[in-house]
């Protein structure tokens, strides 16, 4: 079940807000817990049944780890004994995660590098399991470190399986979320909190139905359809697919956000940003931030972090960043990402060991073009139409002007340039093509000029003008329910 869908706004969202608040307001503790845990399973279950035994099996296996890690005794032999439970409670995870998600992977290269054919599984990868595992091996490590403890199941299930956040994230921690079901304050219905989730649900609708998916359009043609793609086709399909997936994901998480606020439970912040970023740092302060904290927390400080040296320090960031980019998907494109982000950290780290400064601007401006070449790879399906995108962006592949400035620009015949057929490899028409240059030039700058959602949600105050916005934009929303259209983080 899509939050963009109908079935998830009119029908699932509303029964189950209705149902929690009216058995809390009953009394029926246990029962609203126990409700919201099931209408969960069933929000999950939505797209394939067959996985839920799969979930609710991770959910036992590591509710018993995690109770075996909080019951032992703090002396040096149980200690060493936590430390065993925990690698076997961390690599039963890991292999349930490396069995869907990356034994096609291994077999492939496998074959290639022993010209084999061991035939491939050919396992559809279970939805959100990419999520809920890391979810749940931080759960163990902080178990582990006596920083959280569950001893009710129901209380666990209710961590793992919470809908708004369980497909996609945020990444979240036991101690940040069970003290919010936990209160009592947190039982009743609290206006604000409803009309503050109704506005960000409805921001976050926006960005994915109308800004992402139109520009998924162009970032497809140019990806997956062009053959060719001369210079400026070629930017305008990195930065198509740069701008999808920002306001793919940062809708998602804005519409996971307003969806737990009808609950009353705030989910940690997941985007601040990071296209405003001035160094690459900076960009991964403020994209992904729970996935950036999990990867800091539980992967590069375990690593040695930055306590043994320089050397030491850049080989933890760049094995943390390839890490990184495994997770995100089963190919070397994705390895390759997250490579290139942790040479750009090493860089970064290096440059301000000598107290080096920037001009912002120009510092933004290399941070930004930087993150959008690097992601052509993440999109690739593979490396050759990763190379067809960057030869265009680099003028590989000619370059093609409007018609309309022929005559001034003549003379760039003789070096190949060409006109007419400008920005046809991507776009229907020569108004679909100035539509596009709009967008960009629209999205360019809302992400730079106005207020992010986290902004909004600090300075929120229900008036008559807020609620007119949040309808028009809602009902904006709606009309473009057109076709299926699933989140790209799904696939991860």
């Amino acid at each position: 079940m899509l939050f963009n869908s109908y079935e998830f706004i009119f029908a699932f969202l509303p029964i189950t807000f209705f149902i929690y608040f009216y058995l809390n307001s009953k009394r029926q503790t246990e029962s609203s817990k126990g409700f919201l845990v099931f209408a969960s399973l069933f929000f999950y279950s939505w797209w394939n049944i067959v996985y839920l035994p799969l979930i609710l099996s991770s959910m036992l296996f590591n509710y018993v780890i995690g109770n075996i890690l909080n019951g032992n005794k703090v002396n040096s032999k149980k200690q060493i004994n936590k430390k065993i439970i925990l690698s076997i409670g961390i690599i039963a995870n890991v292999s349930l995660l490396g069995y869907f998600k990356y034994s096609d992977f291994f077999i492939q290269n496998a074959n290639l590098l022993t010209d084999g054919n061991i035939p491939t599984l050919n396992l559809a990868l279970p939805l959100a399991i990419s999520f809920f595992t890391f979810q749940q091996i931080a759960y163990l490590v902080d178990s582990y470190r006596k920083e959280t403890q569950e001893y009710d199941f129901l209380n666990y299930a209710l961590f793992v399986a919470f809908f708004p956040q369980l497909i996609a994230g945020p990444i979240v921690h036991h101690k940040e979320m069970m003290p919010q079901f936990a209160s009592k304050w947190n039982k009743v219905k609290n206006y604000k909190n409803i009309a503050l989730g109704l506005f960000i649900f409805s921001i976050g609708l926006f960005k994915k139905v109308v800004i992402a998916d139109t520009f998924s359009i162009w970032a497809t043609k140019g990806f997956d359809i062009a053959q060719i793609l001369p210079l400026f086709e070629a930017w305008m399909t990195s930065l198509s697919y740069t701008f999808q997936l920002y306001f793919d994901f940062s809708g998602y998480t804005d519409m996971a956000i307003g969806a737990a606020l009808l609950f009353n439970i705030k989910l940690p912040i997941n985007f601040n940003s990071p296209y405003k970023a001035l160094d690459i740092q900076d960009f991964w302060r403020r994209w992904h931030m729970t996935l950036s904290r999990f990867l800091r927390d539980y992967i590069y400080i375990p690593l040695g972090g930055n306590r043994k040296g320089s050397f030491r320090t850049y080989n933890n960031l760049l094995a943390t960043f390839v890490i990184g980019g495994l997770w995100h998907g089963a190919g070397w494109t994705f390895i390759f990402w997250g490579f290139l982000h942790g040479i750009a950290l090493v860089i970064h780290k290096f440059w301000k060991s000598f107290n080096l400064t920037m001009n912002r601007y120009f510092a933004w401006f290399i941070t930004f073009n930087f993150v959008n070449i690097a992601w052509v790879f993440f999109r690739a399906k593979e490396w050759d139409d990763a190379i067809k995108v960057l030869k265009g962006m680099f003028g590989l592949s000619g370059i093609v002007f409007p018609n309309i400035l022929a005559e001034k620009l003549t003379p760039l015949s003789a070096y190949g340039v060409k006109f007419g057929g400008f920005l046809e490899s991507i776009t229907s028409s020569a108004k679909d093509g100035r539509y596009l240059m709009i967008s960009l030039l629209i999205v360019i700058l809302i992400i730079l000029i106005f207020k992010n959602s986290n902004q909004m949600i600090k300075n929120f105050y229900p008036t008559k003008r807020v609620l007119l916005f949040t309808v028009i934009i809602f009902v904006i929303s709606l009309l473009k329910f057109n076709e299926y259209s699933e989140f790209l983080y799904f696939r991860f």
